[in-house]
């Protein structure tokens, strides 16, 4: 039994049992492929695979218990690489960190400048994407940590920290109506309103959406986009209000927009900091979290994360 074969089998497994494509992915030929998971299950004495002639068409019974352990094999055999890099390497290493875009363009520059200052020997890889695919990026071991608002508290093999509380704000152009009223805004004077904001499954819509919905209202909602860059955008067009993160408005750079709180009208947000389950963290990455948010330092991290390989 090697490590190649464990990988062929879980590349197998990640890739829709399509070799042609886990060659690919470990820089070897499709023979080779098929040639080290038939030694394995020669090994074992069981088929990990299904089959229908040639071709892989999933997993059997037996297949379906041994992957999670060939899971945890290769996962602690990267732990024990990590944890010696962390004495023999300490403040080098190649780091990635996925994001949504809000938390990326709002959130975390002044993170990554800071960690730059301490770690210049760290290549770090900031990745983008939706709070699936974080996920997702996060569990094929493409990530090292995730930062999101949504989503990533719903995957048990992920554990997740809490980062920082934010609200929503509505923005609107110089003179707009709403920025007249003496009272403070209501969910019915913005459903009065066509509205721009986030895509579901993104930097709280779904409050936004639980909120109206309280209320018996249907707001117009004419525009979707994963990013408040393009949302106030739109606004300036004077194609409706938007409903935006309040740390995604900047009053010098927003010049031609006007941002009221809302904090009143959507419930609080919380952007999360996820890990895999079970992981090694190199320290620039517990520091890389500290940096972010003050509370969670590397023992605390490393506090949690072994009480979810203890459970």
């Amino acid at each position: 039994m090697n490590f190649q074969q464990l990988r062929s089998i879980r590349e197998a497994a990640r890739n829709n049992y399509n070799l042609t494509e886990v060659a690919a992915v470990l820089f070897t030929s499709q023979p080779a492929i098929s040639r080290q998971i038939r030694e394995l299950e020669e090994e074992l004495g069981v088929e990990i695979f299904t089959r229908a002639g040639k071709r892989l068409t999933g997993l059997t019974p037996p297949g379906k218990t041994l992957l999670p352990i060939i899971d945890r094999l290769l996962l602690e055999a990267g732990n024990l690489k990590n944890a010696g890099k962390d004495f023999k390497e300490k403040d080098t290493g190649v780091f990635y960190v996925a994001a949504t875009h809000s938390q990326a363009r709002y959130a975390l520059p002044a993170v990554v400048r800071d960690f730059r200052k301490v770690y210049p020997g760290v290549t770090l890889h900031l990745r983008q994407g939706s709070p699936q695919q974080i996920a997702e990026m996060l569990l094929a071991g493409e990530a090292d940590i995730g930062v999101a608002t949504e989503a990533l508290a719903n995957y048990e093999q992920l554990l997740t920290l809490p980062g920082y509380r934010w609200s929503h704000s509505v923005i609107v152009p110089p003179g707009h109506p709403l920025l007249l009223q003496a009272r403070p805004i209501s969910l019915e004077d913005l459903a009065g309103h066509p509205i721009i904001t986030y895509e579901h499954g993104f930097t709280g819509r779904a409050h936004i959406d639980e909120a109206f919905a309280r209320e018996g209202l249907a707001p117009e909602i004419v525009l979707t986009a994963m990013d408040a860059d393009v949302i106030k955008t739109y606004v300036e067009l004077g194609m409706g209000i938007g409903i935006v993160a309040s740390i995604a408005f900047d009053a010098e750079r927003d010049r031609l927009l006007r941002a009221i709180d809302a904090r009143h009208l959507f419930e609080i947000n919380l952007t999360r900091i996820a890990v895999r389950r079970g992981i090694w963290l190199r320290d620039y990455a517990c520091h890389f979290i500290e940096s972010f948010v003050p509370t969670l330092t590397p023992e605390v991290v490393r506090q949690k994360l072994n009480e979810g390989r203890e459970g």
